[in-house]
């Protein structure tokens, strides 16, 4: 028996992103910024975001091991 599955995405939106998350784009936003981008010359406005699944996957562990966007290191 075979059981049908939704096949993965290639590419996400920003919003797409959240929703899969289970946060908002500001906290989506927030953790891209403080924790994957480099300096803050690319902290600044993002025009426009796409995430793959592996960017998902490392997403999913920032937000399950109780990393705070807003936290000061």
């Amino acid at each position: 028996m075979m059981i049908a599955t939704k096949p993965a995405k290639a590419q996400y939106t920003e919003s797409e992103a959240a929703e899969v998350l289970g946060i908002s784009v500001e906290k989506l936003r927030n953790l891209v910024r403080e924790h994957i981008l480099n300096g803050e010359e690319e902290g600044g406005v993002l025009p426009y975001a796409s995430y793959q699944p592996s960017d998902l996957l490392v997403l999913r562990f920032l937000t399950s091991s109780g990393v705070s966007a807003t936290a000061s290191y």
